[in-house]
């Protein structure tokens, strides 16, 4: 198993802080935010892409994903969706990250509508994503914050391009079990985002470990030869801790997680049904 950690939880800190943090606390890549608050997005020159693969290779930490906001179930055309795919996809190709995340973003469609444009938008976005070795990731997220609404259009896309990042906390919002959503992603599953809260009501990220997410069940469905990928909000939640002071601590419990060294909680390990849906 590998590891890594969201830029989100450093908000607008160079990238070399970043890399180094990672590197001297025992993880493998970096979750890289494209937003122009950040270091590296979209709309950043050649040169300074450069840079930041220079830096990052310096440091010997991977590029795991370029994180952007693509929506790609919302409503409108489809022309500026795809731009903006494929924008990120040569970020990620100048950086040599191996996946880009997108998001739903259908809520204000019904269904079977969100569903057909992520469906057309994906199809249409895969075959370049592919020349360029980037695979799209959908997150469980939003309008399909389940795993079983993710596969839903993964399985109509099925393109080898196109694949999910489980967020383990939406899932769980959501009421779906971790090994039914390991099940529905079993043919899609680009990586695993984990994180921690202190409760449904209360998502300010905590501690790995130290919250109500169902972290041993997740990490237990997840692939052994995969990656993990903390995500940590910090700039969502800006009264929660500093990452960095917990970063080695949560690395060793991932690692924990992941040798079955830390059991189940009854308060987390049932069939969901006992977390309200968000």
């Amino acid at each position: 198993m590998k590891y890594a950690f969201s830029t989100l939880g450093l908000p607008g800190a160079p990238l070399d802080r970043s890399a180094a943090l990672a590197a001297s606390q025992g993880f493998d890549g970096l979750e890289l935010r494209a937003h122009p608050e950040e270091p590296l997005h979209p709309h950043s020159t050649a040169g300074e892409r450069a840079a930041g693969l220079r830096t990052l290779t310096a440091a010997g930490v991977t590029a795991l994903a370029v994180a952007g906001y693509a929506r790609v179930a919302a409503p409108g055309t489809d022309e500026p969706v795809l731009a903006e795919l494929r924008a990120l996809i040569h970020l990620a190709a100048d950086l040599e990250a191996p996946y880009i995340r997108v998001f739903p973003g259908g809520a204000d469609l019904p269904e079977e509508a969100a569903d057909a444009h992520a469906v057309r938008r994906l199809r249409a976005a895969a075959p370049f994503a592919e020349r360029h070795g980037v695979r799209i990731l959908l997150e469980t997220h939003d309008s399909h914050r389940t795993a079983a609404a993710a596969a839903r259009v993964l399985d109509r896309v099925a393109h080898p391009a196109v694949g999910a990042v489980w967020d383990v906390l939406h899932t769980w919002l959501a009421g779906e079990h971790p090994a039914r959503s390991r099940q529905a992603l079993a043919a899609h599953l680009g990586y695993v985002q984990v994180k921690d809260v202190r409760s449904a009501q209360e998502l300010t990220p905590t501690g790995l470990g130290t919250g109500v997410l169902p972290l041993p069940e997740a990490v237990a469905a997840a692939p052994t030869d995969g990656w993990l990928c903390w995500e940590y909000e910090k700039r969502w939640y800006p009264d929660a801790a500093d990452l960095p002071e917990q970063l080695t601590r949560g690395r060793e419990h991932l690692q924990r997680l992941v040798a079955g060294q830390v059991p189940a909680d009854s308060r987390t390990a049932g069939s969901g049904g006992l977390h309200p849906r968000r």
